[in-house]
């Protein structure tokens, strides 16, 4: 069962991301030759007016084969695809909106999910203000002076990094895998106090902490007319999580966290086995992180694809070709390394299980 659900998530994903590009391609009057789901030998296809729909053995996903496309071309040579038709053919304007259309779903499809899992729970807890509510004993929060009531102003790590976090939350995604000394700035009696701490490894929570917790954020009753700004206020914070992630991975920090097809397997298996809202969840958080990986300016993504129709539209210049292939090879090979890195990440883990 975990299997079929991994692998119904992973279509979901990504047959609802190429579902957008079709979509807008559809839109704009590029020729599409091909819109599949799944991968592999075709079990059933039927041919539309100019479109082959096919529904492919293996679950993983899915693609939609356009005109102008290397891969789409090379596919169909025997198509005789009308003047004007190809997605080469269309304005700079069009192609982004082509390009960008399946992040947009991979966004929309989160945002529907977020806000009918909060319209079925009933409420939403805002999150709790960057105030501290306890302190552990014999930590390193206590140990630098910090007090409950504190209000966490400035965060600055050693790599000279800072925020100024609006919520709790914001401060604990910022600090997540901090091993370094850091400076904590907190507003206590109106009056400034600045604290050096130092983040020490907890076995019990298998992470650094220095030893502070929050206060519970504030209910609110969901009903149908708010629920999509909950469910879009939330959709901010796992945004806003993701990015801080990224952005500590290019730092060099929270490499361990990484997670590959083996973690989003054993995720799928824990959250299936908490009920089918906590399963459109996870579906929900993967297809955000989907979203915002691919806008990632690298040329074998859609964010790159983006940035290199910007490029040539200013300097009125393709890009070489060589060159392309040369870097879309070294992107590629890039991805991969990271996809082994996370898999062998997750493997280790469940190794020392």
């Amino acid at each position: 069962m975990t299997i079929i659900l991994f692998l119904l998530l992973l279509s979901i994903i990504v047959t609802i991301h190429e579902f957008g590009h079709f979509l807008v391609a559809k839109l704009f009057g590029v020729y599409c030759f091909e819109f599949s789901i799944g991968m592999g030998p075709a079990l059933f296809t039927r041919k539309g007016k100019e479109t082959k729909f096919s529904i492919r053995a293996l679950p993983i996903g899915g693609y939609v084969s356009m005109a102008g496309e290397v891969d789409g071309d090379e596919a169909y040579p025997e198509v005789k695809v009308p003047e004007g038709r190809r997605l080469t053919d269309q304005k700079a304007w069009k192609k982004i909106c082509i390009m960008l259309a399946g992040v947009t779903m991979n966004f929309l499809l989160a945002w529907i999910i977020f806000s009918m899992y909060l319209l079925n729970v009933g409420t939403f807890n805002k999150p709790s203000k960057p105030v501290i509510a306890s302190i552990m004993e014999n930590s390193p929060a206590q140990d630098a002076g910090l007090m409950a009531g504190d209000t966490i102003i400035k965060v600055t790590k050693e790599d000279g990094s800072s925020i100024q976090p609006s919520t709790f939350m914001e401060f604990q995604t910022f600090n997540a895998d901090n091993t370094g000394k850091e400076i904590i700035v907190v507003l206590r009696n109106n009056q400034q106090v600045t604290v050096e701490v130092t983040p020490v490894y907890n076995e019990e929570a298998q992470s650094y902490i220095i030893g502070i917790s929050a206060s519970a954020g504030e209910p609110v009753k969901v009903n149908l007319l708010n629920c999509w700004y909950y469910g879009f206020y939330q959709m901010g914070v796992v945004i806003n999580m993701t990015l801080q992630a990224l952005l500590n991975l290019v730092r060099g920090r929270g490499l361990n966290q990484l997670s590959g097809p083996v973690g989003i397997y054993q995720a799928t298996e824990t959250y299936a086995s908490l009920g089918f809202g906590a399963y459109m969840m996870l579906i929900a958080q993967i297809s955000l992180n989907v979203g915002i990986f691919n806008l990632l300016p690298l040329p074998v993504l859609d964010g790159g694809q983006v940035v290199i129709t910007i490029l040539e539209t200013i300097t009125h210049r393709q890009f070489n070709e060589k060159i392309k292939t040369v870097i879309m090879i070294v992107c590629w090979l890039l991805l991969i390394s990271v996809m082994i890195f996370a898999t062998w990440n997750d493997i280790s883990k469940l190794l020392m299980r």
